[in-house]
């Protein structure tokens, strides 16, 4: 492992296995460049310029064994399923030169339940970086894929950006709300996907931008969504599909509990306040999505504060918001 390699943060316990792997063709760029006519395409000039000067090489990092995974295991008791799935395919490249390659996955589940705090948590656990693209304030599918650099303001991709201007060949790349991507006229927004979510197609991936092929074929995808109807079959074909629900009265309570003591852990005010909450105070929070918790504690903790109190009380929480109702997923 290279000196810069040993660099990378510690995973769950471990050291990350790098190596490095090469993300496009330098004389492709080289070619490019000098194809551009002079004082003209100074952006695509800048483009093909930064990614000489960066360099094709890009770290592949995977857990060097397979990572401790107990505490998410806790923190997100709903997600059981996924990070069992994700616990048998850490294991088929555990003690092996194999790449680490996990199939594309797509989480469904109501507004706040955790589907994007699930895949940051992956991309800790795995060691790599972390792009993300939120389909539903896209009005075109050029965001994922780029746009030609003959349009007034065009520009790279966020995949091309993700794997050019990081670190990493095997980012988590997180699509967001995936079941609210709109396109403009006939336009497929997700149409550069159904390459991208083929391991033999991604390797070859074109930004239209910057028109190089990008080897995307290490990505590792999470797509989430509320409701599966909207997402095209193509798209659910290509990945492994995981209904996510609401955590239990218990479980919340847990969540509610973590997300107390993390954030009296994390603060120097946090220990001016008692090591555990209120039962009546807990039993309030267990009530709110476990996106809503965090939110509720840090007013929690600011009105009690104010009040002169060493302790949170019901008084200092906000309401729960509207609650969502059920979704029904059809298969």
């Amino acid at each position: 492992m290279s000196s810069s390699a040993q660099r990378l943060p510690a995973v769950s316990g471990l050291l990350p296995i790098a190596k490095m792997r090469n993300v496009f063709r330098v004389d492709d760029v080289e070619k490019r460049l000098n194809k551009l006519p002079p004082r003209e395409h100074e952006s695509l000039r800048s483009t093909y310029e930064r990614m000489l000067e960066r360099g094709p090489e890009r770290f592949q990092v995977k857990p060097s064994g397979l990572p401790v995974m107990d505490r998410l295991y806790d923190e997100l008791p709903n997600f059981h399923e996924v990070l069992d799935d994700l616990k048998r395919q850490l294991a088929l490249c555990q003690d092996s030169r194999d790449a680490l390659e996990l199939t594309p996955m797509l989480l469904l589940g109501p507004p706040g339940v955790g589907k994007t705090h699930f895949a940051r948590a992956v991309a800790h656990l795995l060691g790599t970086g972390m792009g993300f693209i939120s389909m539903s304030s896209l009005t075109a599918g050029w965001v994922l894929s780029g746009a030609s650099s003959q349009w007034k303001g065009a520009r790279p991709g966020k995949v091309f950006e993700t794997l050019v201007d990081g670190p990493y060949a095997n980012p988590v790349m997180v699509v967001d709300e995936i079941d609210k991507a709109r396109g403009e006229h006939a336009y497929d927004p997700l149409g550069s996907l159904y390459s991208l979510l083929e391991h033999d197609t991604a390797g070859q991936f074109t930004d239209e931008f910057a028109e190089v092929a990008i080897d995307a074929s290490q990505v590792i995808w999470v797509a989430t969504a509320n409701d599966e109807r909207a997402i095209p079959e193509p798209i659910l074909n290509r990945v492994n599909v995981f209904e996510i629900q609401m955590p239990d009265a218990e479980a919340a309570r847990a969540i509610a509990l973590r997300l107390y003591q993390g954030i009296r852990t994390e603060h120097d005010w946090g220990q001016r306040f008692e090591p555990a909450p209120r039962e009546d105070t807990l039993a309030h929070l267990a009530s709110m999505a476990p996106r809503e918790m965090r939110r509720a504690w840090m007013t929690g903790f600011g009105n009690a504060r104010l009040a002169g109190r060493d302790e949170v009380t019901l008084a200092d929480m906000p309401a729960p918001s509207r609650k969502h109702a059920p979704i029904g997923f059809t298969h």
